[in-house]
């Protein structure tokens, strides 16, 4: 499948029927998996043979739509787990354990932020965050001895800051750490960060990919690029034995493109058991099958509301990195060509009082904690998502007292201009 463009590979990648059988994705609804020897279910445990033996770890349907999002990412192995919030957890705990350091952009998704900062953190994983839009002096400062990966968001959830992936790629390779990139907000149809130095890739897939506001879950994808044992001091769980699994040694066993999705499964998912439902993940595989299609009407819709916002009077400012007055623009054509998100922030004049007075006045648009599904939607971060973080904190993460998250959905662009107008001349 690897040689079909995105959009194909959106109905086809990860799953072939054979003859006679089911042309969607069966849904394995089962917990565990009848084996005719305890020799042959042993042979599962010590992960000498391929198989299935209990859902917690690993279930047909899942690893099917795992599959497609590998090909579509252009990856070499993937997994999916419950929630996008599990998916960050555990591809950075992969690599980086008490003790280690970890550098992180600060324009990062508030749930992450915390994930990072407060939790990880009582688990002895210390992180440094930086602008992502710092120097380069300021970005090499960051790192320590004892640095295992650096983090960052394609498109930064709500500030929308546009990643310069390149740019931290070349940082952490220098330093001989993977970088790690939330694709969420553009997904793999308009951001491929593979193809500019990223090594390991997340998605929230509730998000764009489920595009219906129907099931929450998580994928992480590897490149397979990165040299673990060109660095296995720094990277020991992945490069010595693994005495819960009689010793393996992931790199030697399963490859560069195998050892890392491998170890998150074998060890985290065993573990934690952040798995999606099997139905979850059927639920994500009809979203995908048209996600193509959605992302190009979020993004023009976007863009109108972007437009329409950008030369009101009762505006304050807009951001969307879609229109050429953003400061990432030129990045975002860098990265995203042919196009970036279906969300928009922006202020209005009146300060935060106003931004509740306009949001209670939408018809159209529903106030929710969420974004990125076919219906339009609307939140203020400050109050809800990011509520945790303090003044310092909002400021670094691109999120001011005013912002507005609008996530543009897939109605038609005159219905949404119509509902903005009249909540904008209430205030």
């Amino acid at each position: 499948m690897s040689d079909y463009r995105p959009s194909t590979n959106c109905l086809h990648a990860g799953y072939v029927p054979g003859n006679g059988e089911p042309r969607n994705i069966p849904i394995v609804q089962s917990t565990t998996f009848r084996y005719a020897t305890g020799e042959a279910m042993g042979a599962l445990f010590d992960l000498e043979s391929a198989g299935y033996f209990y859902t917690r770890l690993q279930n047909p349907t899942s690893d099917a739509v795992a599959a497609k999002i590998c090909a579509l990412e252009g990856g070499t192995a993937a997994m999916l787990t419950s929630s996008g919030q599990a998916a960050n957890f555990f591809a950075v705990f992969n690599i980086a354990s008490c003790g280690d350091h970890v550098v992180a952009s600060s324009a990062i998704y508030g749930g992450t932020f915390n994930l990072f900062a407060v939790t990880m953190k009582r688990m002895g994983v210390d992180f440094t965050f930086v602008d992502p839009n710092c120097s380069d002096a300021e970005l090499e400062a960051a790192f320590r001895p004892n640095t295992k990966a650096v983090f960052g968001e394609t498109i930064a959830n709500p500030a929308l800051t546009v990643l310069d992936i390149e740019r931290f790629a070349k940082a952490a390779h220098a330093h001989g750490v993977p970088l790690i990139v939330d694709n969420t907000f553009p997904t793999p149809i308009n951001c491929r960060p593979f193809e500019h130095g990223a090594d390991i890739v997340t998605h929230s897939t509730t998000k764009y990919m489920d595009g219906h506001a129907n099931a929450v879950g998580g994928a992480i994808v590897d490149s397979g690029k990165f040299d673990w044992t060109a660095h296995a001091d720094k990277f020991p769980g992945l490069t010595t034995p693994d005495e819960s699994y009689h010793g393996i040694t992931y790199t030697e066993k399963f490859g560069l493109g195998g050892a890392y999705i491998t170890k998150a499964t074998a060890q985290l998912m065993r573990d934690f058991g952040s798995t999606p439902a099997p139905m979850n993940a059927y639920l994500l595989n009809v979203g995908l099958e048209t996600l193509p299609l959605r992302m190009a009407k979020h993004c023009a819709n976007a863009m109108e509301v972007a437009r329409y916002l950008e030369g009101h009077d009762k505006v304050a400012w807009v951001n969307y990195p879609g229109l050429e007055s953003s400061p990432y623009h030129a990045l975002a054509q860098k990265y995203m060509p042919n196009g970036t998100c279906g969300v928009v922030s922006f202020g209005v004049k009146g300060g935060r009082e106003a931004a509740s007075k306009f949001m209670a006045g939408l018809k159209l648009a529903s106030i929710a904690t969420h974004v990125a599904d076919a219906k339009t939607c609307v939140l203020h971060p400050a109050s809800t998502t990011h509520r945790q973080m303090n003044d310092a904190e909002l400021a670094a993460a691109g999120v001011s007292p005013d912002l507005i998250r609008l996530s543009v959905g897939i109605e038609d662009a005159a219905d949404l201009l119509a509902d903005l107008e009249q909540a904008l001349a209430a205030l």
